[in-house]
């Protein structure tokens, strides 16, 4: 959508015609009827602005503007309102957000040369107003606050204390069930626990030994059916009947090792947990350092016997505890204002020239592929994406435990499924037919502030954001659990 501008291009010799530069403005902040209004529509006219697909409480418009400085505000529900977060000034139509548009490259000359990109030439107070870099990771520009690299460390200390100071005990909820499984439980039997309780982990018991002894996940089912679509395998669709997690936990200490020559990541010989009097700082390092979901809060009697499984423990429940704490109170995090785009997080999709790898896939490619890159990649969801980038789905590790509804598992051939296939085995049969599912996947905006990503990641069952384009939904990146702590515990 573009809003009407006026035509006024600036005084000057060397420019015949007025140059105009989109320019995308966002309000991210709710309402119901947002319009833009602004110096370059004299304060007259109005500009509509349109929610952003898929999010009800954010509004865009891009506009043509000439270069140089403007000043524009928001009207929301009836009543002024500026965006906190970007440069503002106190001018004729009291607080408005300030910006100054820069010329395109091949158009500069020494006329502008004295204009700092990002910031206003108007008269106002610099110590209140944080500088601004022009940041561009798609076609629009938008005015990004920098943060000094003593206010990083400032939050990340006072993160850091918090996490210190508080306790696994404070991640336990009021009340709740942990579903565990004995380790001679059948594995068929336990793939269609995990499905039907609607959980992708869950805790080992061992009799004999009268401990916890590991975890079952989706990635183990995701190495058990390329196991058993690998003709050279020696487990088949009968044993599979018998097979306990027992035997499958030994077997698959060889196959990895095999896989990835000592072992990889995934054999792990040893349960690790946490007591409930660790510091939260630490269970979400054991997270973070052992590539696991979740870690098991065990408390241990004195003498080691009867061990009591009390939660377990994930990097979302800690991040709850952490903006529930600081989101009262967010001037003591500055970093936490920064919209994402500005600071080194998440994995983006490449621009051209660059090599590093980020995986996507078509609908139509197979489920072996997913499932190969799932494991290959070492990650934990592949957006799915038409022939264009825009996001339309996401296929995620958890996915592989909708397999075991009416034994289709069984029934199946890696190679021949597609991603769309498998996904709909994951639909209620009367869902209407295609991808969009409002709960199956949560996108973000590379403006979007850090702690807007942050509030999002703690609902139940979100452990990634996807970063798109506003309005074509294109996929710009994606944003884990993970991808926050590194940066926040760095």
């Amino acid at each position: 959508m573009f809003g009407p501008v006026p035509d006024r291009g600036h005084d000057n010799s060397a420019v015949s015609v007025p140059v105009l530069i989109p320019w995308s403005f966002v309000w991210r902040y709710g309402g119901r009827n947002v319009s833009l209004f602004g110096s370059f529509t004299r304060w007259s006219g109005s500009i509509p602005m349109s929610p952003v697909e898929g999010r009800d409480d954010v509004f865009q418009v891009v506009c043509n503007l000439t270069p140089g400085n403007h000043q524009y505000k928001f009207w929301v529900d009836g009543v002024w309102r500026h965006d906190e977060s970007q440069p503002f000034s106190r001018g004729d139509y009291g607080l408005v957000n300030t910006i100054f548009v820069g010329r395109e490259p091949d158009m500069i000359n020494s006329t502008f040369g004295s204009q700092t990109p990002g910031r206003s030439n108007m008269d106002v107070d610099h110590d209140d107003i944080m500088p601004a870099v022009s940041l561009s990771h798609g076609a629009s520009q938008e005015a990004i606050p920098r943060i000094s690299s003593a206010d990083l460390e400032v939050s990340r200390h006072h993160i850091s204390v918090f996490l210190s100071t508080h306790t696994a005990y404070e991640l336990l909820p009021d009340s709740g069930k942990i579903i565990t499984l004995d380790i001679n439980l059948p594995v068929k039997q336990a793939f269609h626990i995990l499905h039907e309780q609607g959980i992708s982990v869950a805790p080992l018991w061992d009799f004999c030994k009268g401990q916890f002894v590991g975890v079952l996940s989706a990635l183990d089912f995701i190495l058990i059916l390329r196991e058993l679509g690998n003709h050279g395998s020696n487990m088949t669709e009968e044993q599979l009947e018998t097979h306990t997690i027992a035997a499958w936990k030994e077997g698959k200490l060889h196959l990895t090792r095999t896989m990835d020559g000592d072992g990889g990541s995934f054999p792990r010989q040893h349960l690790i947990h946490a007591g409930p009097y660790d510091c939260m700082k630490d269970v979400a390092l054991k997270i973070l350092q052992n590539k696991v979901a979740t870690v098991p809060i065990i408390h241990y009697s004195q003498d080691g016997s009867f061990p009591q499984l009390l939660h377990l423990a994930s990097l979302s429940g800690i991040l709850k505890c952490i903006y529930r704490y600081f989101r009262h109170s967010l001037s003591s995090l500055p970093i936490l204002e920064q919209p994402i785009c500005s600071i080194p997080l998440g994995t983006w999709v490449p621009k051209i020239g660059e090599s590093r790898p980020f995986a996507m896939l078509r609908p139509n490619a197979s489920l072996s592929a997913a499932l190969t890159l799932l494991v290959q990649a070492e990650v934990s969801s592949i957006p799915i994406v038409d022939d264009n980038g825009s996001l339309l789905d996401i296929y995620s590790r958890s996915d592989i435990t909708s397999l075991a509804k009416d034994k289709a598992y069984a029934q199946i051939h890696l190679d021949e499924m597609t991603i769309h296939q498998a996904l709909r085995l994951g639909q209620n049969a009367n869902s209407s037919y295609g991808f969009f599912n409002g709960q199956r996947f949560q996108m973000c905006l590379r403006s979007d502030p850090l702690h807007e990503v942050m509030k999002r990641l703690t609902n139940p069952g979100v452990r990634r954001l996807v970063i798109v384009e506003a309005g074509s939904n294109r996929v710009e990146g994606v944003i884990s659990l993970s991808d926050v702590f590194n940066f926040l515990l760095r």
